[in-house]
């Protein structure tokens, strides 16, 4: 009998790339496991391009729904399927389904008191773990030990016949090497590279030679279009056109991606694009794009990285005096490092 084993899954689109290597270790440890993996409508396109995914379940309950009754229902459903579950994120309420399935091993960390609904309860030591990915990779390893590392970094395949009908369906043109722009960020602006660097940095790769591709949900679409407007010169505008699996697809026929700390950013990475990665009131400590062939700019000042979703000092400067004169010279370093180098340290830009 094969190990079957019930993932509840983070719901941003970012956390959910990170995931990743927690399912291959999965599998590496016992190659018969079968991983389900409970996520948001939003976040399975990004499952279906992952090898060691089996099968998946949708999560129905929106963030901050209780829900209790519909909780336990579904969790009596699924009594008797799975021998572990495993709940990445840190909620009570996340813990509950695996409960109420009287799931026997229920694995996570502790959070938010979840001693009762958790009988494999871990402590997070953030020092010992400090990137998230490896704070969901130790939960493959038993109580106590050590986290394995080199972590293996996250990937997602792609069907290029899929993919080549995302490009007809969007009467897409690949003759020319393109560079996707990511400028969206949902967790707020501060983590948003102004509109106006993007159009700045779009005029320099149009007269380059290289098509432009701005991608993002509808969200997005304020953005996409100050940059198309700005730029005056032609990009095109998928803001809000595609699919995520549209999305994923497309941006792995890109020469290059530039992009804020965003889900798209990771997507990016586990697709093994090179990028250039944008960092203001978030940390690449903490949640790097984890690819060879990735470079991060920050300005690094003293008020960053501060999380916030706006500025709380009103004045921006970790993202306004990021130039892209700066994001210009780290596409050139991406460009020349050759496959398989190893990263580099991220790196801190003096502002202007």
């Amino acid at each position: 009998m094969p190990h079957r084993i019930l993932v509840i899954a983070p719901a941003w689109v970012g956390d959910s790339v990170m995931a990743q290597p927690l399912y291959r270790r999965l599998k590496g440890y016992r190659p018969d496991t079968h991983i389900t993996v409970m996520a948001p409508d939003w976040t399975l396109p990004l499952l279906d391009r992952m090898a060691e995914v089996d099968a998946t379940l949708r999560n129905p309950f929106g963030h901050g729904a209780l829900r209790l009754g519909s909780r336990y229902q579904l969790g009596r459903r699924l009594r008797g399927q799975y021998d572990q579950a495993i709940v990445l994120p840190n909620s009570f309420k996340s813990a509950l389904i695996p409960w109420f399935a009287r799931i026997p091993q229920r694995t996570g960390f502790v959070g938010e008191s979840r001693y009762g609904l958790l009988n494999d309860a871990r402590t997070l030591d953030p020092k010992a773990l400090p990137q998230m990915v490896e704070r969901f990779a130790i939960l493959a390893e038993t109580a106590g030990r050590p986290l394995p590392r080199p972590v293996p970094a996250p990937r997602m395949t792609v069907d290029p016949q899929t993919r080549d009908q995302a490009v007809q369906a969007l009467g897409l043109d690949v003759d020319r090497p393109v560079v996707a722009f990511c400028p969206g960020a949902e967790y707020g602006p501060a983590k948003r590279w102004p509109a106006r660097h993007f159009a700045e940095l779009a005029r320099r790769l149009v007269s380059q030679g290289y098509a432009v591709w701005l991608f993002g949900s509808a969200k997005d679409q304020p953005e996409t279009a100050a940059i198309a407007i700005e730029a005056g010169v032609p990009l095109v505008d998928l803001a809000g056109r595609t699919s995520l699996a549209q999305a994923i697809d497309l941006l792995s026929l890109a020469h290059l991606v530039v992009t804020n700390d965003s889900g798209l950013m990771h997507v990016a990475a586990a697709l093994e694009r090179p990028l250039v990665a944008l960092y203001g009131s978030s940390s690449p400590e903490f949640t790097p794009p984890l690819n060879e062939r990735a470079e991060i700019v920050t300005l690094d000042l003293d008020c960053s990285p501060c999380f916030e979703r706006k500025c709380p000092l009103k004045h921006f400067d970790c993202m306004e005096k990021l130039g892209a004169e700066l994001v210009e010279s780290a596409i050139a370093r991406v460009l020349t490092k050759p496959p398989g180098t190893p990263g580099s340290p991220y790196i801190r830009v003096q502002p202007v």
